[in-house]
């Protein structure tokens, strides 16, 4: 009887071609660390939302005149969609705060994906570039109270005179006065009256009861208002 051969098998290194775990694979580290993928907050129509949308290093100033007018512009046609809503907003140097209200989590996802290509398209106008502008997903953090909301929209109106003290700059040219690259001038929050804005609002009226009354029970807005710095 004819004795079977054994099959030998060989130490050949494996190639890879499409797919599958290799060296090298995956998503490059972007310029920003990246938000991880983690179970969000779970989110509900009352609740508002403070977004953080952030743009790649190279990209110029968002504080440019050419490119805010232009976003608030594109801004006016996707400040409401029905079941998302901007209420505020700042634009800042590399990164844009908005304050929204979305029904559900898949129409903040939705309303998000709108407003950051109306942000890349306003980029490549202003500028005259192309390519990508984001740096990541945007960063999100529900408000809940009275007092979170309050911080919040202080927070992203008044982001500019933040940075400026950070950065060692004078504040005292923008003190008492609105930041151009936001929508303070369309709130009526303010301790000081304002006189109306001629252009029509970039924003949304805000319909949960926390944007509309709640947070006033915390105070109304000083022109003067340093986000994150202690009273004297």
């Amino acid at each position: 009887m004819p004795r079977r051969s054994r099959q030998l098998e060989l130490a050949l290194r494996p190639v890879f071609e499409w797919g599958g775990r290799r060296a090298g694979a995956g998503r490059k580290r972007g310029s920003h660390a990246r938000d991880p993928h983690r179970r969000h907050e779970p989110l509900s129509g009352p609740h508002p939302v403070h977004v953080t949308l952030r743009v790649r290093r190279g990209v110029p100033s968002l504080r440019s005149a050419r490119l805010v007018r232009g976003f608030e512009r594109s801004l006016r046609q996707a400040c409401d969609r029905g079941r998302f809503r901007v209420a505020h907003y700042s634009v800042q140097h590399d990164h844009v705060h908005l304050i929204v209200e979305a029904e559900t989590a898949r129409d903040l996802a939705s309303g998000m994906k709108s407003i950051g290509a109306r942000l890349a398209r306003a980029v490549h106008r202003a500028f005259g570039r192309s390519g990508r502008v984001l740096a990541d997903r945007y960063h999100r953090h529900v408000l809940r109270t009275p007092r979170e909301a309050r911080n919040a929209i202080a927070y992203v109106l008044c982001n500019a005179r933040k940075h400026a003290q950070k950065a060692g700059r004078a504040l005292q040219a923008s003190l008492g006065r609105v930041d151009p690259a936001s929508s303070g001038r369309w709130f009526t929050g303010w301790q000081r009256q304002l006189p109306s804005a001629l252009d029509p609002p970039a924003v949304a009226r805000a319909r949960s009861w926390l944007l509309r009354t709640g947070w006033l029970r915390h105070g109304l807005v000083s022109l003067a208002e340093v986000p994150g710095a202690r009273p004297r």
